[in-house]
């Protein structure tokens, strides 16, 4: 696999783990839990798509 590729696959896992925090949060009644997930999935996805913007820039060149 390629080092893109890892990189990837990492921040799809934690983007999942992110979503299953939010349902325990929501068993747990628990703002806070759901509150740091919803941070990790939006940091997550977003280092996500930023980093396939900049590797598509990379290959145009």
């Amino acid at each position: 696999m390629k080092k893109e590729n890892i990189l990837f696959l990492t921040l799809a896992i934690v983007t999942v783990i992110g979503i299953m925090a939010i349902g325990v949060a929501i068993a747990e009644r628990s703002i806070l839990i759901g509150i740091l997930s919803l941070l990790g999935i939006t940091v997550a996805c977003g280092m996500g798509f930023s980093l396939r913007k900049k590797l598509r820039e990379t290959e145009e060149i």
